[in-house]
């Protein structure tokens, strides 16, 4: 992310940092295995994007404080402990670039890790009051049943494009909306900052989810520090697939039955190929701009200055991420 004003930028440094130290800290506990297994992703890095979020937003009010450092390890616990249980669901052999949990130690350790962390996100809600607690708990709500309704699928009739999207609101949108409002809140911005600073956090984390689609298709490793394919592999209904399925050109028609299952690894290749080389690739990126761009317009109605001007910067970035 760019920053433009020095000071802002060595203010949110200081906050990450105070972040890391408590996150460290607080998944402290008595039984070592535990420990070690909560480590494990958590030490394993991230973009740490949703309490970077939490710390920018606190700058629309007085700025970062212990409140606003505490919220912003909540929602990275919480974020951190649906990946263990994403990944046994996902049966995915990686995370982060590191063996998952439930290909090292096992389903059931992962899932009650996962437990775990979110008990010790709620530990640290209990200081930050009810209101925190009943966000939490809606949070938690759509997060649970945006993961059902992926599991579940769309409706007999219903469009897997509109169901894939309500998925990506409620499994991403859902917990970037929150940290963006938790630094609202804690940081004292006013009741309208928050609710823009909370609508805005909605859409930009849609965007950034979809932002991934693009990049599973069109990055090179070595560009995004992504595996190319991983979503095609596993059979991951995406931005950019979904389009091609909903397709009626009888062109499609041999790519659609290619992409309505996993696709073995000897055909990964050649099946990216074709995706970069199709149409809806370069409509996903249009879609996904125009999401980027609503995202900014609702900035708009916030104060200026280099908080606002670096969440500007944060909507051109996830387009940039996919260019």
């Amino acid at each position: 992310m760019t920053f433009i004003d020095s000071s802002l930028e060595s203010e949110l440094s200081k906050g990450l940092k105070e972040v890391e130290a408590l996150l460290a800290e607080h998944i402290k506990g008595e039984y070592p295995l535990v420990v070690e297994t909560s480590r494990h992703l958590v030490e394993a890095g991230g973009k740490r994007f949703r309490p970077m979020l939490t710390l920018i937003a606190s700058h629309f009010g007085s700025g970062q404080n212990r409140q606003v450092i505490e919220a912003a390890v909540v929602c990275e616990l919480t974020h951190v402990a649906t990946l263990y249980h994403d990944d046994v669901m996902d049966e995915a052999p990686l995370r982060r670039g590191v063996e998952s949990a439930n290909s090292r130690w096992g389903n059931t350790v992962a899932i009650l890790t996962g437990d775990y962390l979110f008990s010790k996100a709620s530990d640290l809600l209990a200081d930050l009051g009810p209101e925190a607690v009943r966000l939490q708990a809606k949070t938690f709500e759509r997060l649970v049943v945006g993961q059902i309704e992926e599991t579940q699928g769309p409706k007999d009739g219903a469009d897997p494009l509109a169901h894939y999207l309500r998925v990506v609101g409620e499994k991403t949108g859902s917990l970037i909306a929150t940290s963006a409002r938790f630094g609202a809140i804690f940081g004292g911005a006013s009741k309208e900052v928050v609710e823009t600073l909370t609508q805005f956090g909605e859409k930009v984390g849609v965007a950034f989810q979809l932002a991934d689609d693009v990049i599973d298709i069109a990055s090179d490793s070595s560009e995004s520090g992504k595996t190319p394919g991983t979503d095609l592999k596993e059979g991951v209904p995406t931005l950019v697939t979904l389009q091609i399925l909903r397709s009626n050109d009888p062109k499609d028609q041999a790519l659609k039955a290619k992409l309505s299952k996993p696709i073995p690894d000897s055909e990964i290749a050649a099946t990216i190929k074709e995706l970069r080389g199709h149409p809806a690739l370069a409509s996903a990126r249009e879609y996904l701009h125009t999401l980027a761009n609503e995202s900014k317009a609702m900035l708009k109605d916030l104060p200026d200055g280099p908080a606002r001007k670096t969440l500007e910067g944060l909507c051109d970035a996830i387009v940039n991420r996919t260019a």
